[in-house]
């Protein structure tokens, strides 16, 4: 199967080849996203696989559909990229990694909560200047302290066990409770609860069009002041105009994100010698509590081998007509 592979990172050829050693599959890299500038690089390809930095709409689906593309693989979980419904339309098989490797972004997510709280990133910088003072570098224990979960897939449930091992009091809220995080101690609250409750929020669930926007002034009008809030999810769920106002009314104590809603401007490239141009970003690193990350969460050797693993995989199962449940289902209404 010949297959288009868009948006590929330095990193990611070599795990792709490693996995596809037998050569079943041609693969042919770009290192340029997929979208509608670029659709009419796509020929001759029975495939394409694309990151969420790749957007296909009702347009570049249609392109795909007439060049002949069958099949659309995604080297994420996350998949609001893709108009999965057109693609549905024209008979095009969606496949997504539903998970390869929650540990990954679970831990990264903790990252960002003991590097806000304890300030390690300012303590190292000052002492490379011989300066060993404590001022202003205090922090607070996170045993006894609340965190709340919002979204308790694969990643959450690995971010839950890694802050019960902390000696927190963990509470949740997804619109399925697991039973064996219950079984932990976790609580199941309502968002409300959850945000008026919380020391520490944590976002783990995906972007559709309920949780868009999902933390707004209401959402933070509701927080503890000074709370602390993560995101490792997508970046979309925080409207950004009120996160900043939520910062300067100190009603966000810390934020640590490592994903932004406009991030394929600017994620995954070099822009140290040129002027950035999103004000938004630009603001938030103005402030002295936050910590951005460069979609770096999912960054680890085992995650690499997963994704590549499963995306060959899934590259099997399309040429070979399995079934598979990393498959997109969309199913369309009768009168269509």
């Amino acid at each position: 199967m010949k297959i288009a592979i868009y948006s590929t990172k330095y990193y990611e050829r070599e795990y792709l080849d490693l996995y596809n050693k037998a050569a079943k599959h041609q693969l042919t890299y770009f290192e340029i996203p997929l979208n509608t500038e670029t659709v009419a690089t796509v020929k001759d390809f029975d495939a394409v696989c694309i990151q969420l930095t790749d957007k296909l709409d009702t347009n570049v689906i249609h392109q795909l559909a007439k060049a002949g593309v069958k099949y659309i693989a995604l080297r994420s979980a996350g998949y609001d990229n893709v108009d999965v419904e057109t693609a549905a339309k024209h008979k095009m098989k969606v496949l997504r990694i539903p998970a390869y490797s929650p540990e990954a972004i679970a831990e990264h997510a903790v990252a960002l909560i003991l590097t806000l709280n304890r300030k390690t990133h300012k303590a190292y910088n000052r002492v490379r200047e011989n300066n060993f003072l404590l001022q202003n570098l205090m922090g607070f224990n996170l045993f006894g302290k609340t965190i709340g979960v919002v979204g308790t897939g694969k990643i959450g449930t690995a971010f839950c066990n890694i802050m019960l091992g902390f000696g927190c009091k963990v509470i949740a809220t997804d619109l399925m409770e697991s039973k064996e995080l219950k079984d932990k101690g976790v609580q199941y609250v309502s968002f409300d609860t959850l945000l008026g409750q919380s020391d520490i929020i944590s976002v783990h669930c995906p972007l559709n069009s309920k949780t868009k926007y999902l933390f707004n002034s209401a959402a933070f009008s509701k927080v503890k002041k000074g709370v602390m809030l993560i995101n490792t999810s997508r970046g979309a769920i925080l409207n950004t105009v009120d996160v900043i106002q939520a910062l300067k009314k100190a009603q966000l104590g810390y934020l640590g994100i490592d994903v932004y809603e406009g991030e394929e401007q600017l994620f995954f490239k070099d822009l140290s010698n040129v002027v950035v141009l999103d004000d938004q970003i630009e603001r938030l690193m103005s402030f002295n509590n936050v910590l951005i990350t460069p979609h770096q969460a999912f960054f680890t050797k085992e995650a690499l081998h997963a994704i590549a693993r499963i995306t060959i995989e899934n590259f099997n199962s399309f040429e070979d007509s399995e079934v598979t449940k990393n498959q997109v289902a969309f199913t369309l209404p009768k009168s269509l």
